[in-house]
């Protein structure tokens, strides 16, 4: 077991803190039930701690001023230790997840190692301009980092959402405070240890594990000035709440999805039912880009409902660490009963159960959180499991036969994070593309990211963009200087 696992402390200040007396919690895998480590968990004196060491660092330790050069190389060197350590961190991800380790070493480890990397190249290319002004004056615009960064992420990709928001905002010279999501701190504590390998300077990167209380604490601290954060609407209007009522800190939000994958009946069902499938019952659902609406036009949703419940009748369930393991456990019982509630509801308010529905009990699965991957069909747009974030391997299909339904219907919740889009007809694609309300859309794509391309939502899906250069505004600001030519 990895160092910081066995220590289950808060990394603050460069050094494992865990004080006597302190509280702590277990965390378990979802699948088993298994206590993977006791871990602190951090309460106003660790939080304080953790911001004073970042501010520190970012006033003293020359993090901020240090040579573009060599704050280049340590962000690699952050990358390469993640690619090399790849398959500890994934096994790691998937016992506190759930996820299988292929998910894991697939999706979760490649994009955090490369996000280092593609930010890395940034440090000495990001940079404020000369303005030609009237008059006498020589004007130029300075980019500089923030300060004291709070970046709060969830448990579905713990290792990559912390991966997305540590690049960038250590790119740009600034501090941070990382509270990982209470069930999945493990991976966050063991790139602790590798940011030290790297040659980050301490105080730099802080991590305090904890529940929502810690994440509070951290919102309103008087000290950090941009709070971060992924994960559900009513958390982030809380962090909008504690901004207000301390220091007007700056806030960027992800809060997930409710995506149409909108087939027309020239699409290639075998391409798109693959696809389709991967893109609801991947990761268990538990994705914020989910695309659990499928938008299907009529004259070809049953050929690919019956498409999807042959593969997901097919789908094996089971030990996340085995390798033909398709699917693993929801993170929690909580989460097992939010799921199984929007079951109860579908069928309450007239959808067809296709298949699924249930847990999933066999091979030893009834220790974990394991929910058979579910198809409804003849779902009404008003309905709530068309309308609310399930987080959880639940599909809802819906006919449509003409392009203003279609808009209609796919732009009817307050969710704007990614849509799909999938027909051989080009100028179709784009013209509903135009109309749709989401940050991304991927036509005839199956659901690609890049650390080079912006992704974020709109409407209630939250606001600021995560990778790109438009993250680098998230972490950044711009400062004018005049300098008068005729003293």
């Amino acid at each position: 077991m990895i160092q910081s696992m066995e220590k289950g402390a808060a990394y603050i200040g460069g050094k494992w803190v865990r004080p006597p007396g302190t509280r702590l919690y277990e965390v378990v895998n979802p699948a088993t039930g298994e206590r993977l480590a006791e871990v602190i968990h951090c309460g106003p004196s660790e939080v304080d701690a953790a911001v004073e060491a970042a501010h520190s660092a970012f006033q003293e330790s020359g993090w901020r001023t240090l040579d573009p050069s060599k704050r280049e190389r340590i962000l690699r060197k952050i990358g390469d230790l993640i690619e090399s350590n790849a398959k500890e961190l994934a096994r790691i991800e998937s016992l506190q997840n759930g996820k299988t380790v292929r998910e894991a070493l697939r999706g979760d480890i490649p994009p955090a190692w490369d996000i280092f990397h593609y930010y890395a190249g940034w440090i000495t290319k990001y940079y404020g301009h000369t303005v030609p002004v009237s008059g006498p004056y020589l004007a130029e615009t300075r980019i500089e980092p923030i300060g004291v960064v709070g970046a709060i992420v969830p448990w579905n990709f713990p290792l990559l959402l912390a991966s997305w928001k540590l690049a960038p905002a250590l790119a740009m010279g600034n501090t941070v405070v990382l509270k990982p999501a209470e069930q999945t701190p493990l991976t966050a504590l063991y790139l602790a240890e590798l940011l030290e390998e790297a040659g980050i300077p301490p105080g730099v990167v802080n991590i305090i594990p904890g529940f929502g209380d810690t994440g509070a604490l951290l919102a309103r601290h008087m000290k950090v000035r941009k709070i971060t954060f992924t994960g559900s609407r009513e958390v982030a209007r809380e962090i909008l709440r504690a901004s207000a009522d301390s220091n007007l800190k700056r806030v960027s939000l992800e809060l997930g999805g409710k995506s149409p994958n909108i087939v027309f009946s020239d699409a290639d069902l075998d391409r798109v039912s693959d696809v389709a499938f991967g893109e609801i019952f991947g990761h268990k659902g538990e994705v914020c880009s989910a695309s659990s609406r499928l938008l299907a036009e009529s004259s070809i949703s049953g050929e690919l409902i019956r498409r999807l419940k042959d593969k997901a009748e097919r789908m094996v369930l089971g030990d996340p660490q085995h390798p033909k393991t398709q699917m693993g456990s929801l993170i929690s019982r909580t989460q097992l009963e939010r799921v199984e509630r929007y079951v109860s509801s579908g069928l309450k308010e007239g959808a067809a159960l296709v298949c699924g529905g249930k847990r999933h009990l066999d091979n030893g699965c009834d220790r974990g959180f394991f929910f058979r991957p579910t198809i409804f069909a003849r779902v009404k747009p008003h309905m709530k499991i068309a309308q609310e974030e399930i987080f959880g391997p639940v599909l809802s299909v819906m006919d449509f036969d003409s392009e203003e339904t279609l808009i209609e219907t796919a732009n009817s919740t307050v969710y704007g994070l990614v849509s799909m889009i999938w027909t051989r007809d080009i100028g179709r694609a784009f013209r509903i593309a135009r109309r749709l309300e989401s940050g991304t859309v991927w036509i005839n794509a199956a659901g690609p990211f890049d650390s080079a391309m912006p992704f974020g939502g709109v409407k209630e899906s939250g606001w600021g963009r995560e990778m790109g250069m438009e993250a680098l505004k998230e972490y950044t600001q711009v400062k004018s200087i005049w300098i008068g030519l005729e003293y």
